[in-house]
């Protein structure tokens, strides 16, 4: 076979697995509005595309961070969070943390690489059967559009997903994620109401430091490496990834292993293991 028509016969291939792909898509509704949304949708036989799959949550706010990153880390190409309309919330205030908790994984998402396009959050009540269909119909069609995740074929992303989810269950972002609500509506201590744009600030650079952080663990987790490497495959200053060691090593998360020349190598430290 000449290279002409191996190249032929290669896209060939491609094209026709890209037409048989079909997107898995996980749904989380809450019980009290979006699940019943779903259920009126299949009494009233609204049509929508059968590769969503549905998990009922007694409240959108159970759906955390670090679930929503394990089932992308499982091979899920979208995921949809249905909840109550705000102000309707059988939970007083669940769907407003869900909101901020939803921005989080949008964030974490970003830096992982992976378009956050792939995360959808809608208000659908009990009596919204028909836009419960076209919610589905709708994303459905984006993920088509953004094709396959890459999370389970490209190792670096892989990497940095698992570092996402690590950064989601640092105390830093579950204190400052758990108050954003409270800290905008009721204020602090002292009864004052921070500035949204300037708490949105101090989340976006938490959730950047806590997610190098974790992607420095993941990496040297993998094998032992420079601070030279991890600058260049994570494509950041060296003097940021040597501030990110200093604290890893006060932390003890991270330990030197014997220099290869002049250059001294970083590898994680397991818990419960050696290093």
């Amino acid at each position: 076979m000449t290279e002409k028509h191996h190249t032929a016969h290669h896209g060939k291939k491609k094209a026709e697995a890209d037409k048989e792909w079909e997107p898995k898509i996980v749904g989380f509704l809450c019980n009290w509005c979006s699940y019943a949304g779903a259920d009126l949708c299949g009494v009233s036989r609204f049509q929508y595309p059968t590769n969503i799959r549905l998990v009922r949550v007694m409240c959108s706010t159970r759906v955390s961070p670090h679930i929503v990153l394990e089932v992308f880390e499982a091979g899920a190409d979208g995921i949809l969070i249905g909840g109550c309309h705000l102000n309707d919330c059988h939970y007083m205030t669940g769907n407003y943390h869900t909101e901020k908790r939803v921005n989080l994984m949008k964030r974490l998402l970003r830096e992982a690489g992976v378009d956050e396009g792939r995360l959808r959050l809608e208000w659908v009540s009990a009596s919204e059967g028909e836009k419960f269909s076209k919610v589905v119909t709708e994303f459905t069609e984006e993920i088509q559009k953004l094709g396959p995740s890459k999370i389970h074929t490209d190792d670096m992303m892989k990497a940095k997903v698992a570092a996402a989810d690590d950064a989601s269950e640092t105390f830093r972002l579950k204190a400052l994620v758990g108050k954003e609500f409270n800290l905008l509506s009721k204020g602090n201590a002292y009864g004052d109401k921070l500035d949204p744009e300037k708490l949105s600030g101090i989340i976006d650079v938490a959730t950047e430091e806590e997610f190098e952080r974790a992607l420095i663990l993941e990496l040297a987790r993998i094998r032992p490496i420079s601070v030279k490497q991890l600058g260049m495959v994570m494509e950041v200053p060296t003097d940021r990834i040597l501030r990110h060691i200093v604290l890893l090593r006060q932390n003890s998360m991270i330990a030197m292993e014997h220099p290869e020349g002049f250059t001294p190598l970083y590898k994680t430290i397991e818990i419960g293991g050696e290093q």
